[in-house]
């Protein structure tokens, strides 16, 4: 009896090892099966540019560039990229959701959540009802206090709070709080439409300053006036938009939209025209019918010699061998990369990106708040039109003549060459 008891007590313990084990696996290594297959979305407006390895930086002929951006070999993962630049009406998507997201806390519209919290309710705001204006009398400008002599909407109160997390510092520091590589911004949203003003003494730019940014007729030219951090809060906005919709139908989602980094950029741009000067190849910026091929300051400052007196639409032009459109001329572009004439000799090979953590006490070393902006605008000579070209301004500053776009980073895909299906 007793061997019998110790042979029913090992079987039993065998099944009951069986039973543990992933069902369908009989008892072999078949990997978790719970969790579903993985499709890689396909971001509305982006081109696939694959991984690859190319020469960055200055041909020999660049003698300004050859000393701040030596040619060496850089290594990058594959990733998305907007086929044009963020457009007003991309753009003014992003404020119509701050504006409307701040008149629904005014409002109170608010919903109960399961936990006992709360969570804004999107509601549609009507902003033509006399009622709900009243309502909202703090987002308006008095008539008595505006230019116009009417009431408007107070374009300073429109502000999007975000907030960032220093993953890269949180690693370095280990025994310190994670909470204090979390950091805080507010910034206010909507374009600085007086750089065509500000920016061009003696010059009378009025009118394109009153329309460029609401008139429909530019609703396809590039989102000029924002600044670095205005950038990166629109990232941080359209990461969260797509996200919640994705979340709402149960799917994974695990990249965000975030400006390009300057070897990125660069990347792109070529097209995969290794060392060549310009996204269309070159040595010319004509075609054989003597048409410019971007939209820059031509012949000695004549403007308007390549069909655009000032931006052209996004659209325009031909796009380089990776399908992105005005990677040269038009607007130049913000990078996420910070502006120093040695980075080319710190930065790494491999996904390259020289970054600065600027605190409060570095407002002595101004170059801190410096980032690269590439491909030249309807403003500049050819030279900035070059593909290795670079030059910066100040995080906090906003031109007439930059724009951005964004990428959107998935490493699953990104590790074979091969273009995603749509």
């Amino acid at each position: 009896m007793k061997k019998t008891s110790l042979k029913v007590t090992a079987l039993a313990l065998l099944a009951l090892a069986a039973g543990c084990g992933q069902p369908g696996s009989n008892g072999q290594l078949i990997g978790d099966q719970t969790r579903m297959n993985y499709k890689a979305p396909y971001p509305i407006g982006m081109v696939y540019v694959p991984s690859g390895t190319f020469k960055m930086g200055a041909s020999d002929e660049d003698i300004r560039g050859r000393n701040d951006a030596t040619i060496h070999t850089v290594q990058l993962v594959g990733f998305y990229m907007d086929a044009t630049e963020i457009s007003n009406q991309e753009y003014r998507q992003f404020t119509n959701y701050v504006r409307d997201s701040i008149a629904n806390t005014i409002l109170g519209n608010f919903k109960d959540l399961p936990d006992g919290s709360q969570r804004l309710d999107m509601k549609h705001i009507n902003w033509k009802d006399p009622e709900l204006q009243d309502q909202l009398a703090s987002m308006y400008v008095p008539a008595e206090l505006s230019g116009w002599g009417v009431k408007q909407l107070d374009a300073s109160k429109l502000r999007y709070h975000y907030t960032t997390f220093d993953y890269k510092q949180a690693v370095m520091h280990p025994m310190e709080s994670q909470l204090k590589y979390r950091y805080n911004f507010e910034p206010q949203i909507y374009p600085d439409t007086t750089v065509w003003i500000k920016q061009f003494n003696y010059s009378y730019n009025e009118p394109i300053a009153l329309q460029y940014f609401w008139f429909q007729g530019f609703n396809k030219y590039p989102v000029v006036g924002v600044n670095w951090i205005q950038c990166n809060a629109f990232c941080d906005w359209r990461t969260n938009l797509w996200k919640s919709e994705r979340d709402k139908t149960k799917q994974y989602f695990e990249g965000k939209f975030r400006l390009p980094t300057e070897a990125e950029w660069e990347w792109a741009a070529r097209g995969g025209r290794n060392e060549a000067p310009y996204p269309w190849g070159g040595p010319y910026i004509i075609n054989k019918k003597g048409c410019y091929l971007a939209n820059f300051k031509p012949q000695r400052g004549n403007y308007s010699a390549d069909g655009g007196l000032y931006t052209v639409p996004v659209d325009k032009y031909a796009a380089n061998d990776y399908g992105l459109k005005n990677m040269s001329g038009n607007v130049s572009e913000w990078t996420a990369s910070a502006f120093n004439g040695g980075n080319y000799n710190q930065q790494s090979d491999l996904n390259p990106l020289v970054s600065y953590d600027v605190q409060p006490g570095d407002k002595d070393r101004p170059y801190l708040y410096r980032k690269v902006v590439r491909g030249g605008s309807w403003r500049d000579v050819s030279y900035y039109l070059q593909v290795s070209t670079r030059d910066y301004e100040y995080q906090d500053t906003s031109k007439a003549y930059i724009g951005f776009r964004c990428v959107y980073t998935e490493e699953v895909p990104a590790l074979s060459n091969r273009r995603p299906m749509k």
